[in-house]
């Protein structure tokens, strides 16, 4: 099966850009290199092709009332122009995904209007549990492939796109979105990211897209590769889907208890697993771990604790940031608190890990 290749795809390749094979999608894993691009976020600004993930427009009466069956996370918080992070949950109370949904508001007739953002590697698999429980009265849009959507990200992002936009982004509060113009044409602008810093995904036409792209390249602004994401994200504790949180895992364990809202969510699929864990505590937890010297602890990856296999790595690298191996990795509940000390597996031998608290790296 040939790979899909993103409307920036030609822009990337121009750039001598290194491809990979990602969620049958052809990106970009690096420019001009990690180390430069990672560095380029945190202290100006990176441009990120994230034209590969899902992108499901909602119309309809009581959209957020038909979503709120499927997540944890109290959908009615939500006001015109908010966003929510949440998880689809299944009946096990396993995550699905995780995504983010956007109340675009009420037409005057009614009609509400949401945006969600789904992972690449789960967009078939998204829509088709989100319509099986939607009622016939709301539509649902796939435009995946057919818009354009990249992340503007670090300390100067915003100053960078104010100057392009119409919208005051001064205005637009974290996890905030409007609809606007930049360059002229057409672009919803939401201020998310996965990097840990403050910035903005636009989303627009294939030809407006294309033409922003290279405008922000023309004002200096580095390119970045899915590389330079991993390290990012894993700095400020994201969650990688498929990695640190699947459809094993449940959000308590996986740290994600503030999405969890049991006293306002009302009945959601996967809510008795969750109450229960509430109830009777957790086996497991998602630790952050930093490493002695320079082991890194790789996806997979056994961690130690006496001599025994206790749990496993989901994500590793060495922190561009911070200059030593950091991780991520699921452990017993009560071997989970910071100070603990376990060793990690590493090609037949093993190596200090200490548990320490997460985020590795905040602004």
């Amino acid at each position: 099966m040939t790979s899909l290749r993103t409307p920036l795809y030609d822009l990337s390749a121009n750039l001598n850009a290194r491809f990979t094979e990602f969620a049958g999608w052809q990106m970009p894993v690096q420019y001009s290199g990690i180390k430069d691009e990672h560095q380029a976020v945190r202290t100006a600004a990176g441009l990120f092709d994230i034209s590969h993930m899902g992108k499901f427009f909602l119309r309809g009466r009581n959209v957020l009332a038909a979503l709120q069956k499927l997540v944890p996370s109290d959908l009615s918080r939500l006001r015109a122009g908010e966003a929510q992070y949440t998880v689809l949950l299944n009946p096990q109370g396993g995550i699905i995904d995780d995504l983010i949904i956007y109340d675009q508001g009420s037409d005057s007739d009614g009609t509400e209007r949401v945006v969600i953002i789904v992972n690449a590697a789960t967009t078939d698999k998204d829509k088709a549990w989100i319509l099986e429980h939607l009622p016939s009265e709301v539509a649902l849009e796939d435009g995946s492939r057919d818009r354009v959507l990249m992340a503007v990200q670090g300390p100067s992002a915003v100053a960078q796109l104010q100057r392009l936009t119409e919208a005051d982004l001064s205005q637009v509060g974290r996890f905030g979105h409007v609809e606007s113009k930049v360059l002229g044409q057409p672009a919803f602008l939401a201020r998310t990211g996965y990097t840990g810093e403050d910035g903005f995904e636009v989303m627009l036409s294939p030809a407006a897209g294309k033409t922003l792209w290279q405008t922000l390249l023309d004002n200096s602004i580095l390119p970045c590769g899915l590389g330079a994401r991993d390290t990012l994200r894993l700095e400020a504790a994201m969650a990688l889907y498929g990695q640190d949180i699947t459809d094993d895992t449940t959000p308590l364990e996986a740290g994600l208890k503030w999405l969890v809202h049991l006293d306002s969510a009302g009945d959601f699929i996967g809510r008795e697993v969750l109450e229960q864990q509430v109830n009777q505590g957790l086996q497991r937890r998602l630790v952050g771990l930093q490493m002695a010297g320079r082991n890194i602890a790789r996806h997979d990856y056994a961690v130690l604790h006496e001599g025994n296999t206790v749990g496993v790595v989901t994500s590793g690298t060495l922190s561009p940031t911070l200059g030593y191996p950091i991780a991520l990795a699921y452990v017993p509940a009560n071997l989970g608190k910071a100070g603990q000390a376990l060793e990690i597996a590493i090609r037949g031998k093993t190596y200090p890990a200490t548990v320490v608290k997460k985020p590795f790296y905040k602004r």
